[in-house]
């Protein structure tokens, strides 16, 4: 086995924006866009008990790591998921008050991980878990990179939780997947894995938004499902080069850092949490800035 190379701090911010979502509409998303808003909502149900399963399917590992860089960003891993699923539940909480099905959600989400430890072993759940935060961290450099995709979420506290985890996620996207590499876990694993989540995310995902639109009285109105499909489909999420990058997790000798976002890690650390960053204010530890 092979340890990873050196590779930059992965820092626990302590955070909170629950303040910030006491004025958040129902269809919070940009221009109150119908789809976007369950969209969102949906994705947010889905991080705090699947964070927790990324943390579990690591930890599992810990012990098996021996450089002590890798082991330091595991503990930084560790604590940025922890602090993720704590803010996601917080708005998840918000937004079942606005009658989406969050908590729902939180507990299929939970209830079918569950299930997926009893059944699967612990080097099959660190495969799963790496192969997801390639997802999230896809999605990470898209919000970073694409100020269309940041506008997205509309409410000003909806798009600081999510731009505070892209930052997060993509310091962090090569742990889980180094710890697989460093614990034996086999290429073919690794590529199958990731073939078969990466349906059944996107099946999962789009059966989620539907049912919660269908419990939107504003779905009904004329014209609207279809005015929002529509500029649904011009999001950046929606391009091709998106699902591309999520293939890319099939090549061989694949490795998270070979999209090189450093640049962007550091541009956002600074507009976020420098010292006039757009985000201190929501830091509620003393000298929790990077």
């Amino acid at each position: 086995m092979t340890e990873p190379a050196a590779a930059a701090p992965v820092p626990t911010r302590r955070v909170s924006f629950e303040a910030a979502l006491h004025d958040l509409p129902r269809h919070f998303a940009a221009d109150g866009d119908l789809i976007l808003s369950h969209f969102f909502a949906a994705m947010s149900s889905v991080f705090p008990d699947g964070e927790e399963f990324f943390v579990r399917s690591v930890r599992r590992f810990r012990d098996q790591v021996g450089d002590p860089e890798l082991r330091s960003q595991v503990a930084g891993f560790i604590g940025q998921e922890s602090v993720h699923g704590r803010e996601h539940r917080a708005l998840n909480a918000r937004l079942a008050e606005l009658g989406y099905p969050t908590k729902r959600y939180e507990w299929l989400t939970r209830r079918s991980l569950a299930i997926r430890e009893r059944i699967a072993t612990d080097r099959a759940n660190l495969a799963a878990t790496a192969a997801l935060e390639h997802f999230t961290a896809t999605l990470a450099e898209l919000a970073l990179s694409d100020e269309r995709a940041r506008d997205l979420p509309g409410h000003a506290a909806v798009r600081s939780v999510f731009l505070w985890h892209a930052l997060e996620e993509s310091e962090h996207k090569a742990v889980a997947f180094d710890v697989y590499r460093t614990v034996g876990g086999s290429e073919r694993t690794r590529v199958w894995t990731m073939r078969g989540l990466r349906l059944g995310f996107v099946v999962a995902m789009t059966a989620m938004v539907a049912a919660s639109l269908l419990g939107d009285p504003a779905t009904y109105r004329p014209g609207r499902l279809r005015r929002s499909w529509r500029a649904f489909r011009r999001t950046p999420m929606m391009q091709r080069r998106v699902w591309d990058q999520l293939r890319e997790y099939d090549r061989p000798g694949f490795h998270p850092d070979d999209h090189d976002t450093a640049a962007l890690v550091d541009q956002w650390r600074l507009e976020l949490f420098g010292p006039d960053g757009s985000l201190v204010d929501h830091l509620v530890v003393a000298g929790a800035r990077p």
